[in-house]
C-alpha cells in the first residue's frame, strides 16, 4: 500500500508549561514518521513537501531510518524551514508563532508522486500547504481512480498577525475546500470558527456530507472524538471516547498523529469507524510523548493482519 503525505514541514520550539524547552522536527514531520512506524516495510509512504537547503541532509539522515519511506517527493527551496514557537499556558492552551512559512507546495511537486496512491493524505500544517486550486488539481487526477483523499483543516483556519501570531477566523471558501474528499478533519475550535455562519457540528456535518465528502471528523482532545458518516444520505455519527490523560505530557501534533494513523489503518481496513477508533488511540498514545523526540515509539502500535480489538493499545 502507498500513501502520500502532502503539508509543510516545521522545525518546532515548544515552551512547556513547568518552562522547559524542547525543540524537534514537527508540521508533516508527525504525520510522516507516525505513517512509517504504523505500516509495514513493504508499504511506502512518500511524503511531498520543501526543506530548507541548510536543514535538508540533516532531515534526510534523520528519515533514512524507516525503510519504507520514499524521499524522492522532498524538496530544497532557499531559505529558512518553517520556524514555529508554541507556547503553553496550560497543557491544551497555547499561542503559535509561525515564522518564515514556505510557499506553498505547487502541483507539479506532487502529481508525480500520487500516480499510483492508494490513499493522500493533505495535512494544512501551515495553512499555506497548497492553494485551493491545487486541492482541485489532484482531486481531479486521482477521481477516475476513486484515490481517497484526507484533509486535515489544522491551520486552515488561522490568520497571520504582524508579530506572527496565529489567530482563528473563518474560511471564506469552505465549502470548495470540503468538496469531494473522502473525510476532513478538524478540531472543536476549528469546527466552530470554520463558517461566517458559526454553524453548529450538526449543520457543518449536514453541509460538508452533502459536498460528496463520505465522513468529517471532529478531535476532541482526551474526550476523544466524533465522526459523522454519509449512510446512504443519511448522517450516522459515531462518538470516540477519550482515553485515560493521566500520563498525558504534550499534546503537539496529536492531530497530525490522528490523520495519519486513520490513513494507515483505512488503508488497509476500508472501514471508517474502526479506523477513527484506531486513530484515536494512536493518538492518546502520542500524548505520553515529548515533541516528535520520541514518536518511533509508535512503532509498537504497527498495524498487523489481526482484529483491531486485539491491537487496541
Amino acid at each position: 500500500m502507498t500513501i502520500t503525505v502532502i503539508g509543510h514541514l516545521c522545525l518546532d520550539v515548544i515552551h512547556h508549561p513547568d518552562g522547559q524547552d524542547t525543540q524537534s522536527y514537527g508540521g508533516i514531520f508527525f504525520a510522516v514518521a507516525t505513517l512509517a512506524n504504523l505500516l509495514g516495510v513493504h508499504d511506502t509512504v512518500r511524503p511531498v513537501f520543501g526543506v530548507g537547503k541548510s536543514e535538508h541532509d540533516n532531515l534526510i539522515d534523520r528519515l533514512s531510518v524507516y525503510p519504507n519511506l520514499d524521499t524522492t517527493g522532498i524538496f530544497k527551496f532557499n531559505g529558512p524551514t518553517n520556524q514555529v514557537r508554541l507556547m503553553y499556558t496550560t497543557k491544551e492552551e497555547r499561542v503559535e508563532c509561525s515564522k518564515n512559512i514556505a510557499e506553498p507546495i505547487p502541483a507539479k511537486k506532487i502529481r508525480p508522486h500520487i500516480i499510483g496512491a492508494d490513499m493522500i493524505l493533505v495535512n494544512m500544517i501551515s495553512g499555506c500547504d497548497m492553494t485551493l486550486e491545487t486541492l482541485d488539481e489532484i482531486r481531479m487526477d486521482v477521481r477516475d481512480d476513486h484515490t481517497p483523499v484526507y484533509l486535515d483543516v489544522h491551520s486552515l483556519t488561522l490568520g497571520i498577525n504582524q508579530d506572527f501570531t496565529r489567530y482563528h477566523r473563518p474560511v471564506e471558501a469552505w465549502r470548495r475546500w470540503l468538496f469531494m474528499l473522502h473525510a476532513v478533519q478538524m478540531n472543536e475550535e476549528e469546527a466552530a470558527i470554520l463558517t461566517a455562519e458559526h454553524l453548529d457540528e450538526q449543520a457543518l456535518a449536514k453541509h460538508t456530507l452533502a459536498l460528496n465528502t463520505k465522513a468529517m471528523i471532529i478531535t476532541r482532545g482526551d474526550r476523544g472524538c466524533t465522526a459523522f458518516l454519509d449512510d446512504h444520505k443519511h448522517i450516522r455519527q459515531v462518538d470516540v471516547e477519550g482515553v485515560d490523560p493521566q500520563n498525558a505530557i504534550d499534546p503537539t501534533g496529536c492531530g497530525d498523529v490522528f490523520g495519519a494513523a486513520y490513513c494507515a489503518h483505512y488503508v488497509k481496513t476500508k472501514d471508517i469507524p474502526s479506523s477513527v477508533q484506531f486513530a484515536n488511540s494512536v493518538a492518546a498514545r502520542s500524548a505520553r510523548l515529548v515533541g516528535s523526540t520520541a514518536i518511533d515509539m509508535l512503532s509498537t502500535l504497527r498495524i498487523e493482519e489481526t482484529p483491531f480489538q486485539e491491537r487496541t493499545p
